[in-house]
């Protein structure tokens, strides 16, 4: 059965383009269900694998398959490391991925950062940047610095951005390295904490170990694949495993430095929607300038009788998420294009 809204839901001129699918947080380990830091949220460890493969027989058996599907970071949960697994729980989730009929484009979290170092994420199939796609003659749109981003194109006229949110972190970078020298002082600046997770007492709460930040030189990068997209009238889609939006997050999850990225793509005209994942328990707000907000929920905390992911259905002048289980319908009109004074 499709699963596609209903006609009703959309208007008689809307023409269905393509669709692709989101999940968030599977945080797979093999081990008993347990809680979150605070000890308020209970964590499905080992149902999480049965929530994707749930997940991945859905958007196979869509008679209308999507043409990707996103995994917004957190893959496999940081007891692995704990328990010397992360490479075995890695490799079990991997190949329930491989049963999608359809490409997946992984993004990375604290959590595969809790396992892995970038170096090895960077050498593994989590490392999906082979699916990017170039632009011909701009050489400044392709991500020449260490952070792990890329862009592409699913359909014409349509650009998604992978942006990597540990790109300024302390979490799976060399201890001696000058970056993790740079990423600590940024940190213990804005937090004096004894404990680096604690945002105990901080005006600025999102400075927190489990959190990072974009460089610079990843901004510049997004500047430009952004004012490409405006010149050729696309329509963006973002995802990074980080919030950036306060409305849409609890400021304890945002990225460190999510102001610089909003200031980004407020200056351009393109992004219809910025997703993400981290929070668990989901959320969404359209900001002033009209790009969509979302949190997609996390698996890991589902109860086993529900589900989370969701897919998005893009038609001219929307998009629509359907959601499973825990994730929440959204539609997100795009803006109205503002008309060129020299046309007039």
């Amino acid at each position: 059965m499709d699963d596609k809204p209903s006609p009703g839901a959309v208007s008689e001129s809307s023409e269905h383009l393509f669709s692709f699918g989101v999940i968030a947080d599977i945080q797979y380990a093999n081990l008993e269900d347990g809680y979150n830091y605070q000890g308020t949220r209970r964590r499905y460890y080992r149902h999480s694998l049965l929530h994707l493969q749930g997940a991945i027989e859905h958007w196979n058996k869509e008679s209308s398959p999507p043409c990707c599907v996103l995994q917004l970071g957190d893959i496999i949960d940081g007891y692995n490391a704990q328990y010397k697994a992360s490479e075995k729980s890695l490799e079990l989730v991997m190949n329930v991925f491989q049963r999608l009929k359809v490409p997946v484009h992984h993004t990375w979290g604290n959590h595969e950062f809790y396992n892995f170092s970038r170096d090895y994420l960077t050498n593994s199939k989590l490392n999906t940047k082979f699916l990017e796609d170039q632009i011909e003659h701009h050489p400044e749109t392709v991500p020449t610095g260490s952070f792990y981003a890329y862009h592409f194109v699913p359909f014409p006229k349509f650009r998604f951005i992978l942006l990597d949110s540990y790109d300024l972190s302390v979490l799976g970078v060399d201890q001696s390295s000058p970056k993790y020298q740079q990423c600590l002082k940024m940190l213990k600046e804005h937090n004096p904490n004894l404990e680096l997770n604690s945002p105990q007492g901080l005006s600025e709460p999102q400075f927190v170990q489990f959190n990072g930040g974009f460089s610079q030189e990843q901004l510049n990068w997004l500047n430009e694949v952004l004012t490409f997209s405006d010149t050729n009238q696309e329509k963006v889609v973002i995802v990074s495993h980080l919030p950036i939006y306060p409305e849409a997050s609890d400021s304890v999850c945002l990225a460190w430095n999510y102001r610089d990225a909003l200031a980004v793509i407020w200056s351009h005209e393109c992004v219809v929607c910025f997703f993400a994942g981290h929070t668990h328990d989901g959320g969404y707000s359209e900001d002033p300038f009209g790009v969509h907000h979302i949190n997609v929920e996390g698996v890991i905390e589902t109860a086993p009788d529900s589900q989370a992911f969701g897919t998005i259905y893009v038609y001219p002048d929307k998009m629509m998420l359907k959601g499973r289980g825990r994730v929440t319908d959204r539609i997100m009109n795009y803006r109205k294009e503002k008309p060129f004074p020299f046309l007039v």
